[in-house]
């Protein structure tokens, strides 16, 4: 129990700074961006399984020789008002720590949840008064907007991808396909779920500079699955092409009109969980995306995929396998 509590510790520790900050400046991710998104969630959910399993069994050593057992014991002495003189100061510190940290990553994930959908509920009504059905399928809504803009609103059965007055203006028939289907991507693929995941998590642990870096890339890499669905259909040059048009858009696209969301750290209607083709994307993360269609890399060979796999499933695997494989074997 001893040993195990520090290497926790020190992989909490590994997977809170150097690994994020070396993965965020890697360029593999461009090649394979599906893979690197596995493989941040698995760095933050072991990051935040190793960080409260530390702290777990370091303040359970003393009544047990392993988590489960130490649980028993401590679940002994809670039900039965047992004396807890067992377990010294700083043992009751770390199992107050795992406990309330716990609870504020629970917390801020629900939270953040209520935050994300009464803001887009608020927006759905505003789509209902100012928005207009399109041509372009079932859906779909038009704002009268002079700037090129596009963007999707999750939601299961009442998702909407919103175009903009000046977009339809702007594009051709196939550069508005090429945005449609990336919205549509973001749909299918519940992107937003990904975002709603890494902003709870940053707006958790925002003292972890690693947290943005986390939320930056995922950003980054959900806009680069939506550009290979579009891919599939349509040239790299028109999807290129509808980028540089959307990115000259505003950032925010119903401004004018809709009151600004505020910080809490959940997405907003600038952010990405409402983003389209380069609309709502930073200047970085649009030079990003044209940058890989215009110098196209090969893709990540399927040994170098299946190392990232291996990686993303032990970085699950350890942390489990340590707080909980020597319970059931004792």
């Amino acid at each position: 129990m001893f040993w195990t509590s520090y290497f926790l510790a020190v992989l909490a520790l590994v997977l809170a700074w150097p690994v994020p900050v070396l993965l965020s400046r890697a360029e593999w991710p461009a090649r394979a961006p599906f893979m690197a998104m596995v493989l941040w969630q698995a760095i933050a959910l072991a990051g935040g399984l190793s960080m409260i399993g530390a702290m777990l069994v370091y303040g359970l050593e003393p009544i047990g020789d392993n988590l489960i057992a130490g649980l028993r014991s401590l679940a002994g002495m809670v039900l039965h008002n047992e004396p807890t003189t067992a377990l010294g100061f700083w043992h009751l510190f770390a199992l107050s720590a795992a406990a309330l940290l716990s609870a504020h990553l629970v917390f801020t994930l629900l939270l953040t949840y209520i935050k994300i959908e009464r803001q887009r509920r608020r927006h759905r009504e505003l789509l209902a008064l100012l928005a207009s059905p399109s041509d372009d399928g079932p859906g779909t809504v038009v704002i009268n907007h002079d700037s090129p803009v596009a963007y999707c609103l999750p939601g299961g059965a009442r998702s909407v991808t919103v175009l903009s007055d000046g977009l339809m203006a702007a594009l051709e028939p196939a550069e508005l396909r090429a945005v449609l289907i990336h919205e549509n991507a973001h749909l299918s693929q519940r992107h937003d779920l990904l975002l709603w995941a890494f902003a709870a998590w940053r707006q958790a642990l925002p003292w972890f500079p690693t947290t943005r870096l986390a939320q930056v890339a995922v950003n980054s890499l959900i806009e680069m699955l939506a550009d290979d669905v579009a891919l599939r259909t349509e040239s790299k040059g028109t999807l290129i092409k509808a980028i540089a048009i959307v990115a000259g858009g505003s950032a925010r696209p119903i401004e004018q009109f809709a009151p600004p969301a505020p910080n809490t750290g959940a997405p907003s209607p600038d952010d990405s969980t409402f983003s389209g083709t380069g609309g709502a994307d930073s200047p970085r993360t649009t030079a990003s995306r044209v940058s890989r269609l215009l110098s196209p890399k090969p893709p990540l060979p399927l040994g170098q995929c299946a190392l990232v796999l291996a990686a993303s499933t032990m970085l699950l695997a350890v942390p489990t396998g340590l707080l909980i494989v020597p319970g059931l074997l004792g």
